[in-house]
């Protein structure tokens, strides 16, 4: 089209192609009247036009009128100009144009090209200008780019598979820290964990809470030759140990500063792990009272990461998610492997019921079907009678069901067995004993 108006040659073969355009809603008439050429007025002192005027008396009832014919509810179409119907692409963009002005404006996109792509780009530009979403980043976004980037350009040295959970959680706890004002850095947090047959809590503050990260995750620093942050020597081996020495040794109560160095330690850890190879992953570390393979204790350092990550989010009303489900079955497979020495443990305790059918060890023992639904679901079969026994579903006595999140709540604390919500079926006191023993592997 010229700039007088005019079509150009070619212009219907462009508007043949032009994608078409959703017509907007009416909406209050906004033209310019001033661009627009008015009819002209009858001279002084004649009459109007008849039927210029519309009859204004009311009827004397209210009596309903047939409906009108069709052409008579159709729009009359203004004869506006060209720079007029372009000026007014904006305004029907926006659905602001009076319903003649939109009937103007679309029958001027059908033959006019250039203003049919312009007013299509006005229309993708005004729905930007509506999102109802929401503002929180997905918790799986750093996942996702991060595959991304590997999958065009892999590591030179990737992080191993068995670590990438431990990876994930330090860094969606070291965003949320990010996010928190200094004051929020002294919100109490209280502590939750299960020791034999009732609940246990500890309060501290956000910043506590970090420092007791930082005192557990020196066990792996340690195994891996790393600087211990107790300084190595007669340190504690117990995490509640550890974290005790870790707080009392500083005189005043930890700050914001603790984030540098406990992020400091989880890059090194993820670092040398990354860089060892292969068989580090079975390298002992110590807890003490108990050992786990470093691949196994870096998961137990992502559970405990995301557990306290919610805790410190509970304190300061920050929305957090479950991890990935990949990442969450992985959690929900070491509580599981770790179950049958709890109940064994909890035996010789007295806390659980007696063995009652012992086999020899790698053989099939009397079993509770553990049954996981949801996010990071699964099924996994508990020996009841020895660790050294194998879970077997053709002797299982009796099934558990529990969600996922609800499982990893019970084996860190946060409910006790008698709360969870779990479906039970058959031996009643098998799964009494396996519930009990998910909460017994819950500590400070």
């Amino acid at each position: 089209m010229s700039g007088d108006g005019r079509e150009s040659e070619g212009g219907e073969e462009e508007v043949r192609g032009a994608r078409r355009i959703p017509g907007p809603r009416g909406a209050a008439d906004d033209l310019d009247l001033e661009s627009v050429p008015l009819p002209p007025l009858p001279p002084p002192g004649s009459a109007a036009p008849a039927g210029s005027v519309p009859e204004q008396s009311l009827p004397e009832q209210s009596v309903p009128e047939p409906p009108e014919a069709p052409e008579a509810l159709m729009t009359s179409v203004p004869d506006l100009p060209h720079r007029v119907l372009k000026a007014l692409l904006g305004a029907w963009a926006l659905s602001a144009c009076s319903a003649e002005e939109t009937a103007a404006v679309e029958e001027h996109l059908t033959s006019c090209a250039p203003c049919a792509d312009e007013a299509l780009r006005l229309r993708d530009a005004v729905g930007l200008l509506h999102t109802d979403g929401s503002l929180d980043l997905d918790p799986t976004l750093r996942s996702r780019v991060m595959d991304g980037c590997l999958g065009r350009r892999p590591a030179r040295i990737p992080v191993p598979e068995w670590a990438a959970p431990y990876d994930a959680e330090t860094a969606r706890l070291d965003a949320l820290l990010r996010d928190i004002g200094d004051s929020e850095w002294h919100a109490p947090v209280r502590l939750q964990w299960f020791e034999e047959e009732r609940e246990v809590s500890r309060r501290t503050t956000v910043a506590g809470v970090i420092g007791h990260l930082t005192a557990v995750d020196g066990l792996l620093s340690a195994a891996l030759g790393l600087d211990d942050p107790l300084g190595g020597g007669e340190a504690p081996l117990d995490p509640t140990e550890r974290t005790e020495r870790y707080w009392s040794s500083t005189h005043r109560p930890p700050t914001r500063a603790v984030r540098e160095p406990w992020r400091a330690q989880s890059h090194e850890l993820i670092r040398t792990a990354s860089f060892a190879g292969r068989n580090v992953a079975e390298a002992s570390v110590s807890y003490g009272a108990f050992a786990l393979p470093l691949q196994d204790a870096l998961l137990d350092r992502a559970f405990e990461c995301w557990v306290h990550g919610g805790d410190i989010a509970d304190a300061v009303d920050y929305p957090y998610e479950a991890p990935s489900a990949a990442h969450l079955h992985r959690m929900i497979d070491l509580a599981a492997r770790l179950l049958p020495a709890a109940v064994a443990g909890r035996r010789r305790s007295g806390l659980a019921g007696p063995a009652k059918d012992l086999v020899t060890a790698g053989a099939p023992g009397r079993s509770v079907h553990l049954e996981i639904e949801g996010h990071g679901g699964g099924d996994w079969y508990i020996a009841l009678d020895s660790p050294a026994a194998v879970g077997s579903p053709e002797r299982a006595v009796a099934q558990v069901a529990l969600d996922g999140v609800e499982f990893c709540r019970l084996a860190a604390g946060h409910i006790s067995p008698v709360e969870a919500a779990a479906g039970q079926e058959g031996d009643r006191e098998a799964i009494r004993d396996v519930l009990f023993a998910a909460a017994s592997l819950s500590r400070l």
